[in-house]
């Protein structure tokens, strides 16, 4: 009976030895029909890169409301900030570079920082991109395609974003009438989303992989049908800078607001 006992517990013992691993082992690898739990090389990373948020870059008009006053930074403190991140070690990145980054580990350099406006206004083009091209800089630029398409003066038109993406800045898509997304349809999303991404392909040549949510406004079926687009990473208005391989679509940034001055700006790269 003893040695019954013994057998019987060595045999389940050896079971579970042969369970065990299997439980253990990694999914197979699923078909591109499927999303896979870890995209790229299948590590989970996580990395602090900043996110700089700015809207306006310009002198105050005379009847600026408190919104506009709270969104608008000088072109003399913009400068000032981008010659803090030149002289503190801050090299510009992309938001492609950051996703290769996360998703197969791609080294980036020592101090990485992303600059991002929002809205494509005109200033971005007369007084943003000499600045950036003065310090070496690159920034990601969210256009209303919407605004392009009729000329509107305060914002670039076609030709001026042309030209920003041709001097190596990337373009991405801020949606094509900057309306709150949440609460919508299927279809309303695909034309905001999908038509302002073909607006801004046509008329640069280049392939959109960004996209920024109107005022920050989305909810989870904006996201279902960002997932079918093209788009490696979208950008919110949540604070912070610590970004994940998993986290495609909720990227969070920091907001530049119209009384950061550069000791602002060092504080808010230091506590996110």
């Amino acid at each position: 009976m003893q040695k019954l006992t013994k057998r019987a517990l060595f045999t389940c013992f050896a079971s579970v030895l042969l369970v065990v691993p299997a439980l253990f082992r990694f999914a197979p690898v699923q078909s591109q029909d499927s999303v896979p739990l870890l995209p790229g090389d299948g590590v989970l990373r996580r990395i602090q890169v900043p996110i700089l948020m700015y809207h306006y870059v310009s002198e105050l008009p005379p009847d600026a409301d408190v919104y506009r006053v709270d969104l608008t930074i000088l072109p003399q403190m913009f400068r000032a900030h981008m010659q803090y991140l030149r002289d503190s070690g801050y090299a510009t990145i992309s938001l492609d570079d950051l996703d290769s980054a996360l998703l197969y580990g791609t080294p980036l350099p020592p101090r990485p920082i992303v600059l991002t406006f929002d809205d494509g206004y005109i200033d971005h083009y007369t007084h943003v991109l000499s600045t950036l091209r003065e310090f070496g800089f690159t920034g990601t630029f969210y256009v209303i395609t919407g605004r392009a398409d009729s000329n509107d003066p305060a914002y670039m038109n076609w030709t001026q974003i042309s030209e920003m993406a041709a001097a190596g800045m990337t373009i991405g898509s801020h949606s094509k009438s900057h309306l709150d997304l949440r609460n919508r349809d299927y279809d309303f999303l695909v034309y905001e989303l999908l038509g302002s991404m073909e607006s801004l392909e046509a008329h640069t040549g280049y392939p959109v992989t960004t996209f920024s949510y109107p005022a920050g406004r989305y909810d989870d079926a904006t996201l279902v049908v960002l997932r079918d687009l093209p788009i490696r990473r979208a950008v919110t208005t949540h604070p912070g800078m610590i970004h994940t391989t998993d986290n495609r679509l909720e990227l969070s940034r920091i907001r530049i607001s119209g009384d950061t001055g550069v000791p602002g700006l060092a504080y808010l790269l230091s506590n996110g």
